[in-house]
């Protein structure tokens, strides 16, 4: 009976010594789809007045978002905008910290 061998001790050394590493521009895009896309679930809730709490809030914490179609838009784009900012600054940080 045969068995074939790896050096993989040797490989889960390098791989453990090097770190993590977060893309940040694909973290930053996909927190800002995410926030844009649960916009979008508050303007059609706060349309069909289901979930008022939150879309009073969202409406107090973000300026241009309204339960209205043009409202539901310009709130998505702020939070995309301020959500990709944030996430990107926080995966830069992170990577520099972690080197």
């Amino acid at each position: 009976m045969s068995t074939t061998t790896t050096n993989q001790d040797a490989y889960e050394m390098d791989s453990t010594a090097s770190g993590m590493h977060l893309d940040a521009l694909a973290l930053a895009g996909a927190a800002a789809v995410l926030s844009a896309v649960v916009m979008l679930l508050l303007g059609v809730f706060g349309a069909i007045g289901v979930y008022e709490g939150a879309v009073e809030a969202m409406e107090q914490w973000h300026l241009f978002f309204e339960p209205t179609v043009v409202g539901t838009v310009a709130g998505m784009v702020e939070a995309a905008v301020i959500s990709f900012v944030l996430v990107y600054a926080f995966a830069w940080l992170y990577n520099a910290f972690a080197r």
